[in-house]
């Protein structure tokens, strides 16, 4: 079994913003496999189905970006799900817009989000999809500019890379990490 996380900040509030990159991925998975994402429960909305003969559960976790660690934790060890089996998709200024990383394992750069999720779990060999939102040209502006929500012009721009994220997600499962590495990388 599988535990696909999307990182963001509870909906639809902050839907169409360049945080929320995770949970528009896991909306496309959920769309594309008939996934409901509505249960409640560890902090999070979640949904059980199968991707690729795999066992998943697509999750969106309610406690805000900062604490998403509390929610993975308490998802993870209740279906007892080892680390290397938690996906984590997630927004990242490093990379540029709609450009997407997969990495089986690191650390938590900058982002606060990630950095819950290592200290929660205690740590960093968990493989993770990073969706680019490119850096903002004042860098004190970072804040604004990832949780500002983007008109539908904006935003557009970020589409390939929900899909290739989704893509990212069913290479993982059909292939494996490091096959799907060489195909999205």
């Amino acid at each position: 079994m599988y535990l696909i996380v999307g990182l963001g900040n509870p909906e639809p509030e902050y839907s169409m913003t360049r945080h929320n990159m995770g949970f528009d991925v896991i909306n496309k998975i959920a769309e594309k496999y008939d996934i409901i994402v509505q249960k409640k429960g560890f902090k999070s909305l979640y949904g059980i189905g199968v991707i690729e003969n795999e066992k998943v559960i697509l999750c969106k976790p309610q406690t805000y970006m900062n604490l998403s660690g509390e929610a993975i934790f308490e998802i993870s060890n209740f279906y007892k799900i080892k680390p290397e089996n938690i996906i984590v998709i997630y927004d990242d200024i490093d990379l540029p817009e709609a450009q997407v990383k997969i990495r089986k394992k690191g650390g938590a750069g900058t982002h606060n989000g990630m950095k819950s999720v290592v200290h929660y779990l205690q740590t960093q060999n968990f493989p993770r999809v990073r969706i680019g939102t490119g850096m903002p040209e004042n860098k004190g502006e970072l804040i604004e500019y990832v949780i500002k929500r983007m008109n539908f012009m904006e935003y557009k721009k970020y589409l390939p890379g929900i899909e290739k994220g989704k893509l990212a997600i069913e290479e993982i499962l059909k292939s494996n990490i490091d096959l799907a590495m060489n195909k999205i990388n």
